[in-house]
């Protein structure tokens, strides 16, 4: 990506904040150009991104990009798309980040035989330490794919996928993941406060001891089977833990919500409320 490349955001939510930070940071950063309905949000656009243009208007800002990225909420996305059809004829890499969506239902939207990328990010990806799955459909160059791996690869780990439909794991693994992870703090910290500790303190050990054990397992060649075997020793207390966790069939029960996500993922993408 070189520094006339034009990048146009459509919607200046909290995503795309986190992309234009990560790209207006790098040494040879692109034009950046955001278009945001709500005029308060254009305000503090500006004064966060001084380098950008910001604007309301999104097929102005569509018109003039090499990238148009949709970042606007899945349920508003037609009414977008249908908007910046006409200013599309110079045909820039669409990058959607709308979950759900399909790139044909987009491509249709847009008015046809656009090259579009889907991208499936997750929160992290606010604090740039995301993992995002991509799909291109068959429009999309070299150059574009690296144009839209470049952009994700602002915010975090990026994996390609040649299947659209891998992305309904991905959603259901990584895009809904953080979650359960989250899920697993809540359980963490109120069975350390039902042991005697402070709940601030529980809640300290608690995101302390996920954090850790995530940048361990991402700084180790080992897998996390073999990371959770070598502080497992025989009849100490983690044992112990872990044997209730077994008991409680904790393996399938996640398995089971990845599932219920993964078809959920697809029903929507099949247009489904």
């Amino acid at each position: 990506m070189t520094e006339r490349t034009t990048i146009a955001f459509i919607g200046g939510g909290n995503m795309a904040v986190s992309l234009a930070g990560g790209l207006l940071s790098d040494a040879t950063a692109p034009q950046v150009i955001i278009s945001e309905p709500q005029a308060e949000q254009r305000e503090r656009l500006a004064s966060r991104f001084p380098t950008a243009e910001i604007t309301g208007d999104n097929a102005a800002a569509a018109g003039r990009a090499d990238v148009v990225i949709l970042a606007v909420k899945p349920q508003v996305m037609q009414d977008a798309a249908v908007e910046l059809k006409p200013a599309l004829g110079h045909h820039p890499l669409i990058l959607s980040i709308a979950a759900g969506i399909t790139a044909g239902r987009l491509d249709a939207w847009l008015g046809g035989g656009q090259a579009i990328v889907r991208a499936m990010p997750n929160t992290p990806a606010l604090v740039g330490s995301g993992a995002t799955g991509l799909f291109a459909n068959a429009r999309v160059d070299a150059k574009q794919r690296g144009a839209a791996e470049h952009v994700m690869r602002c915010v975090g780990l990026v994996q390609w996928f040649e299947h659209e439909d891998d992305l309904n794991a991905v959603t259901a693994l990584s895009g809904s993941g953080p979650a359960y992870v989250f899920l697993l703090m809540e359980a963490l910290e109120e069975g350390g406060a039902a042991l005697g500790l402070e709940p601030k303190v529980a809640r300290l050990l608690a995101l302390q001891t996920v954090f850790g054990a995530a940048k361990l397992a991402l700084e180790s060649d080992d897998p996390p089977a073999t990371l959770r075997e070598r502080v497992t020793s025989p009849g100490g207390t983690t044992q112990q833990a872990l044997q209730v966790f077994e008991e409680g069939r904790l393996r399938e029960l996640v398995a089971r919500a990845m599932q219920a996500a993964a078809g959920r993922a697809q029903e929507l993408a099949e247009g489904k409320a």
